[in-house]
């Protein structure tokens, strides 16, 4: 799932692998992604796989020692990378994140909730569902931070109604949350969008906003 999503939204990224029959069949799903066969406990193979330049990487392992030292490991190379864990056992969240996972991410809490939605909000499920799974428009909630360079400005500043597949959502600041924003909302220091919209439009708005610094 976590290949599939990042290749749905364009997201560049390297899969490492042991087996390499399992490297064969995602290839036969995803023919351009990039594999590394190796273990990924290996600092050897991490490296290989572009560790020391990567934004980030996710452990995602089927055991939490394994996912605890490709933290470590990843951190220690890589001080800035942002690491997304994988933890089986709630009792070993804690140890991941002094190991150097940025998040952790407990696949049985995940799917409690999503089981308590369907109960209570299967519409919303639905809708969610629905929008991940849409091919033709490949609509997803992304998050844009703006630079400082456009602290004092206002929305409508960003022309954002150009892009007809995009809806803002929401705004963060460093000081909480705007809902349902305005286009005379002022852009403060270190804000991030909250955006629906497709791949195309993400890397359109972001391409915009690196040609404002």
């Amino acid at each position: 799932h976590i290949i599939n999503e990042l290749y749905a939204t364009g997201r560049n990224s390297v899969v490492i692998a042991q087996d390499r029959e399992r490297i064969s069949r995602l290839e036969e799903r995803f023919p351009e992604q990039v594999y590394v066969e190796g273990d990924p406990i290996d600092d050897t193979v991490l490296k290989k796989a572009g560790i020391e330049k990567a934004l980030g990487l996710f452990a995602a392992m089927d055991d939490d020692n394994k996912n605890l030292v490709i933290s470590l490991s990843a951190r220690q190379i890589n001080p800035n990378i942002k690491v997304v864990a994988s933890c089986h056992n709630n009792m070993n969240a804690e140890k991941m994140k002094k190991a150097g996972a940025t998040a952790v991410v407990s696949p049985t809490l995940i799917g409690g909730l999503r089981m308590a939605s369907e109960m209570i909000r299967p519409t919303v499920v639905t809708f969610l569902d629905t929008m991940l799974r849409d091919t033709n428009k490949n609509l997803r909630i992304e998050e844009t931070p703006l630079l400082d360079s456009f602290e004092g400005k206002q929305l409508k500043d960003l022309n954002l109604k150009q892009y007809k597949n995009t809806l803002l959502l929401a705004v963060r600041t460093k000081i909480g949350w705007i809902y349902s924003p305005n286009d005379t909302t002022t852009i403060a220091k270190g804000t991030s969008l909250i955006i629906m919209t497709t791949p195309q439009e993400r890397s359109a708005i972001e391409k915009f906003v690196l040609k404002n610094k």
